[in-house]
């Protein structure tokens, strides 16, 4: 389970920033997922609140923003939807795809005190 290491990583960098920006208590915590990023939303709930325990974060509500996955087809010149690698050109069928959006994970934002 991998979102175990995710939140930790989250909790990491937000002990750091309030060292930097001078807060002493995260309240809440926006995340953009999206659906490339392999992430199970419900599991990363689950390992934040167990995490946060004992730290600046305890009790922060973990609101996640689901993004679209997008991609460019190299055949037909088209950006295009996906919802997962691999998937073909809903225009014309080819797999040429690049990835544009969709394998983000990041903080949006913060609450902070």
């Amino acid at each position: 389970m991998h979102e175990m290491s995710i939140a930790e990583g989250v909790i990491q960098l937000l002990e750091e920033q309030a060292v930097s920006q001078g807060y002493s208590r995260v309240k809440r915590v926006w995340l953009e997922i999206g659906p490339l990023a392999a992430v199970e939303s419900e599991a990363l709930r689950f390992c934040f609140d167990a995490v946060t325990r004992g730290t600046l974060a305890e009790q922060a509500q973990l609101d996640i923003i689901d993004l679209p996955g997008e991609a460019w087809c190299l055949a037909c010149s088209s950006q295009v939807p996906i919802t997962q690698r691999y998937d073909s050109c809903v225009n014309c069928g080819s797999f040429q795809l690049q990835v544009t959006r969709g394998d983000e994970l990041r903080i949006k934002e913060l609450e902070v005190e």
